[in-house]
């Protein structure tokens, strides 16, 4: 039995001053959250007319045409589910590997994933041309006998996004519990009922805190199989059709990478807006940045290798159908993304990352700016060519390019993404305080 579960009371009583710490950005709001919450709110009803407005005339406002009929859409719901991943993967494989840097760092991750699952999950009702019948995906009988087709890889995706947005909404529900019974006993009013509510009687009793680390450690072990599947099936919607560039053994591997890859990008540069708003030096140091540096330039090299296989075997295999795809992105109309995307996704980070004096807070923070930049762009690169680049040349009556709709729905999307997050960090620790307390007493959570 773990040191945490023999003695359970020191990683909450003791920490007082890391206590105060942590819950002062829940109970003081500045002005500039106030000015940013507006502003995300007013992005947000903008979206929100827009989506209506679509709703209400149609997908021809969008840029969509023959033969491209995925574009933005498409490309943010893929670049949403791919940040999820780092949140439980991420934070599950450092619980599970008992890495004891993971402390500050774990609960940040895991808010990520539901949020960008929440965000992502949105898309395909948003791409629908009537949204109102998207029930349509879920197994439901009826009179008429209408099931879904369960043979459509947009099936899966109902199936595999429902089962991770539960399975780590409870991930990142499990380690509040302490953290939540602490803030029930240091706040008042309506605050004092939400926490009550949501501790569910947790007082840090010996068995309370057995099953607690039990369930944790279930949790850790299952999201990670739960979240590998579920950017596989993401990959599936692409290589289960017989699309130019798109039907391709390599996909479940190269897009779980990819995911992996943007996902802890996205927790790098959260990690250091977190720092520098909320002035939490003292929690999330340099170290973890380093850390996480590294798995990046880890990431980083993996996804030179398997985009260097991809077009390697694509222009060695000389189809002309796949070879319409390969040349629009390496010399023709996508070259410019695409070299872009090279420069985002390796140039630029590699030495970030790779060279030690390099690999501070600042150069992780550009690196994984860059790499969010560049991991959109694979995305787009994915979608569009593929499909702009049909076997048959007279369907090729229309190159794709974004009308207004779809390019403010991305960013109002952007934004209620940034606004849950904001949320979030008012109304609980972003930073676990009982897992910080057991560190500092050398009471490590697992065994």
């Amino acid at each position: 039995m773990s040191a945490a579960i023999s003695h359970p009371a020191p990683a909450v009583v003791d920490e007082k001053n890391a206590a105060a710490a942590l819950l002062r950005p829940m109970r003081y709001t500045s002005l500039a959250y106030r000015r940013m919450t507006l502003l995300l709110l007013m992005v947000i009803g903008w979206g929100m007319f827009c989506f209506i407005y679509q709703a209400m005339v149609g997908l021809g406002v969008t840029g969509l045409r023959r033969p491209v009929f995925w574009g933005f859409f498409v490309t943010d719901f893929v670049f949403w589910i791919g940040i999820s991943h780092a949140g439980t993967l991420i934070s599950a494989i450092l619980r599970l590997t008992n890495a004891t840097w993971r402390y500050p760092v774990t609960r940040a991750a895991e808010a990520i994933t539901v949020f960008a699952l929440m965000i992502g999950g949105l898309f395909p009702i948003i791409h629908l041309g009537r949204p109102w019948l998207f029930y349509w995906l879920a197994p439901y009988p009826s009179e008429r006998l209408i099931w879904p087709n369960f043979r459509s890889p947009l099936e899966w995706d109902f199936f595999a996004i429902s089962t991770y947005l539960t399975a780590s909404s409870l991930y990142l529900f499990l380690p509040l519990l302490p953290d939540l019974a602490l803030a029930r006993d240091r706040s008042r009013g309506w605050r004092h009922r939400l926490y009550r509510f949501l501790a569910m009687s947790w007082q840090g009793t010996q068995i309370q805190w057995r099953r607690l680390e039990l369930a944790i450690q279930l949790m850790a072990a299952v999201v990670i199989g739960i979240a590998v599947s579920v950017h596989t099936i993401v990959s599936w919607d692409f290589a289960m059709s017989i699309v130019p560039s798109w039907h391709s053994t390599i996909f479940g591997p190269y897009f779980v990478a990819g995911a992996i890859f943007s996902g802890i990008a996205a927790l790098i540069v959260i990690m250091a807006i977190l720092r520098r708003v909320y002035h939490l030096e003292d929690y999330l140091q340099p170290k973890h940045f380093s850390n996480l540096g590294k798995l990046l330039l880890t990431m980083t090299l993996l996804w030179g290798y398997f985009v260097t296989a991809e077009m390697i075997t694509t222009w060695y295999g000389n189809l002309p159908d796949e070879m319409g795809t390969f040349w629009s992105k390496v010399s023709g109309h996508y070259a410019g993304l695409f070299w872009v995307m090279v420069l985002c996704n390796f140039i630029i980070p590699f030495p970030l990352l790779a060279i030690r004096r390099l690999r501070t807070i600042r150069g992780t923070v550009i690196a994984s700016s860059t790499i969010l930049v560049g991991m959109w762009l694979e995305r787009f690169l994915i979608v569009v060519p593929g499909a702009a680049n049909q076997r048959l040349s007279f369907n090729n009556w229309y190159g794709y390019y974004p009308h207004w709709t779809e390019i403010s729905l991305s960013l109002a999307t952007l934004c209620a993404m940034a606004l849950l997050y904001m949320l979030f960090t008012k109304l609980f620790p972003i930073i676990s305080i009982w897992e910080l307390g057991a560190a500092k007493h050398n009471a490590p959570v697992s065994e």
